[in-house]
């Protein structure tokens, strides 16, 4: 996918567990944990600003573009 999660670099910046974000952004440990791998296919703009929120950041902090290389 040409979507980069760095939800794990935000959280060690603010040294928060995946628990702590989790309580304050009042989403299951399983959601977040789908979001942090990359493994979400989609995220509501709700949950974004409430993330941003508690990280003190932006989204572009969590989000990342990186288009795929094209295998010939």
């Amino acid at each position: 996918m040409a979507i980069i999660v760095n939800l794990d670099v935000m959280m060690a910046k603010r040294k928060m567990s995946l628990n702590e974000l989790s309580e304050k952004v009042d989403l299951t440990l399983s959601n977040l944990s789908i979001l942090k791998t990359g493994k979400a296919k989609a995220i509501r703009f709700s949950t974004l600003e409430a993330i941003c929120k508690v990280l003190d950041c932006q989204p572009g902090d969590i989000l990342e573009y990186a288009p795929e290389k094209k295998t010939e």
